[in-house]
């Protein structure tokens, strides 16, 4: 019995260090390594409100914000991980907090109710026959 580990799902509570374009990865804030990279070097990516490099190590307690489009996610570490794991395993890596929930959803709304964009440019041969065809009563 002494041979007996126990099951490694890659979540550790003790101090590991993990980049923060690793632990992003990880925590499914992005699809892939160099979009993280991307994201922090150009500030998309905040920590404890600084502007930082990939390479840094991430900290257990630390601040995240985190830019995507016109949603500002703001996110406490509770957690590191060595690997990308199931969605699940990755929401036990950080927890958002309140304010920033209600943010996004006010955010969510307000863009909601906006209309969408207009569609620009000349209408294609087909679109202004169509058009002709309807305005001249044929």
């Amino acid at each position: 019995m002494d041979s007996y580990k126990p099951f490694d799902s890659g979540v550790e509570r003790v101090t590991v260090n993990v980049r923060i374009d690793k632990w992003l990865w990880a925590a499914r804030f992005f699809k892939t390594r160099a979009l993280a990279i991307q994201a922090v070097d150009t500030g998309k990516v905040l920590v404890n409100g600084e502007r930082v490099k990939p390479a840094k190590n991430v900290h257990v307690g630390d601040t995240f914000s985190i830019r995507r489009g016109p949603y500002l996610s703001v996110i406490v570490v509770k957690a590191l991980s060595l690997r990308r794991g199931p969605a699940a395993e990755a929401q036990n890596l950080f927890e958002e907090t309140p304010q920033s929930i209600a943010a996004r959803q006010e955010t969510a709304q307000r863009l909601a109710s906006q209309p969408p964009p207009g569609i620009g440019g000349r209408p294609t041969k087909r679109a202004r026959r169509l058009i002709s065809r309807f305005t001249s009563g044929e």
